[in-house]
């Protein structure tokens, strides 16, 4: 049953200084610019957000003009950035540093290229470089059971919240991506699932899988009617208030699940995502087929998931590497020993080829 939302007073937000900074005028011009061209709205909320936190720095040393601005001032807010420190006491992670400024490279060079500055500041800022690290904790075939296993779907909620977790599992899709699907865009019949407006602007139709699509079948049958409160919104997954998940919420619900499972692990949906590209790609699925599935415009961002080809390796090297062999002859795989010949060692090799790429 649909549940009625508590309202409970909001604290009045403090006022924010900054808001009559003259830099706000082309903050807003340069945001309205960045739909203007097709970019997402995500990627405009970005830059607004990278601007919101620049312009607030800029205000706190009476910085109101653009003249005042140079590659100097622009390297000593890098420098902030590094050596800020959140209420926990962490710094801000790379990642973060570099979001908040490359929206200041891409603003600069539009004011440059409308003649509202003589020359562009952050032509030559030097970003940072963010380590491409591998996954941590890849959830196992078991744990995914596991988790999946948790929603009581005795209730409406229940079988709700196993769609998802089914969807985010077989396909390997997004947090935003899921929370903004429409009920137009899950085609049942050809268990396939319709992505708009993805990453990058792109669409892409990946396939959904018997079950999750049984699951979303379920859904769609037995609760959706019954969660919504606009007939207008024909939004897929709706809250038990009847609106369209936020992705915070989103991601509090499939922590939860984790939790209840006992699966400890960052994140929450992106784990379902490094899931399903691990235990394909563990499966023999080629790794364009990966990129393609995944939405990944560069495949050196899909090549992360091959790190899971380290089981496959360690057989390899018990096979082959002499300390190895001489450590545990008895447990080489498929064969006991190889002296002489390498003829079974090939066979090994060449069963396993796919698999090692």
């Amino acid at each position: 049953m649909l549940r009625k939302k508590r309202v409970t007073p909001r604290r009045k937000p403090k006022t924010d200084p900054s808001l009559d900074n003259p830099l706000r005028a082309h903050q807003a011009a340069f945001v309205q610019w960045t739909l203007a061209i097709g970019l997402a709205e995500q990627t405009a909320n970005i830059r607004n957000a990278a601007l919101n936190y620049f312009i607030r720095w800029c205000d706190g040393r009476a910085i109101r003009d653009l003249e005042e601005i140079d590659r100097t001032t622009l390297e000593e807010y890098q420098g902030h950035l590094f050596h800020y420190r959140k209420a926990n006491g962490l710094p801000l992670a790379p990642n973060t540093q570099v979001a908040r400024l490359n929206p200041l490279r891409a603003f600069f060079k539009w004011l440059a290229r409308g003649e509202h500055i003589q020359f562009n500041p952050a032509a030559d800022l030097i970003i940072p470089r963010v380590p491409r690290r591998l996954p941590g904790h890849v959830l196992t075939v078991g744990e995914v059971d596991r988790i999946l296993a948790q929603p009581n779907v005795r209730s409406l909620a229940g079988v709700r919240d196993r769609a998802i977790l089914e969807l985010l599992y077989s396909t390997g899709i997004r947090r935003m991506e899921l929370a903004r699907l429409d009920g137009r865009d899950v085609l049942l019949q050809e268990e396939s699932l319709f992505v708009r407006g993805g990453k990058g602007g792109h669409d892409r139709l990946l396939p959904m899988g018997p079950r999750a699509r049984a699951w979303v079948e379920r859904y769609l049958r037995q609760v959706r009617d019954h969660m919504a409160s606009n007939d207008q919104d024909n939004t897929l997954f709706l809250t038990d208030y009847g609106e369209p998940f936020r992705k915070n919420r989103l991601g509090d619900m499939v922590k939860r699940y984790l939790n209840q499972a006992r699966v400890q692990t960052r994140g929450a949906c992106h784990t379902f995502r490094h899931a399903c590209a691990t235990h394909m790609l563990e499966n023999g699925a080629d790794i364009r087929f990966i990129q393609a599935m995944l939405g990944h415009a560069d495949l050196s961002s899909t090549q992360i998931y091959t790190h899971v080809r380290i089981a496959m390796l360690r057989k390899v090297h018990a096979a082959t590497h002499p300390a190895a062999c001489q450590r545990q002859p008895r447990t080489l795989p498929g064969f006991i020993r190889f002296r002489g010949s390498n003829a079974r060692l090939m066979d090994f090799m060449s069963s396993n080829s796919s698999a090692l790429l």
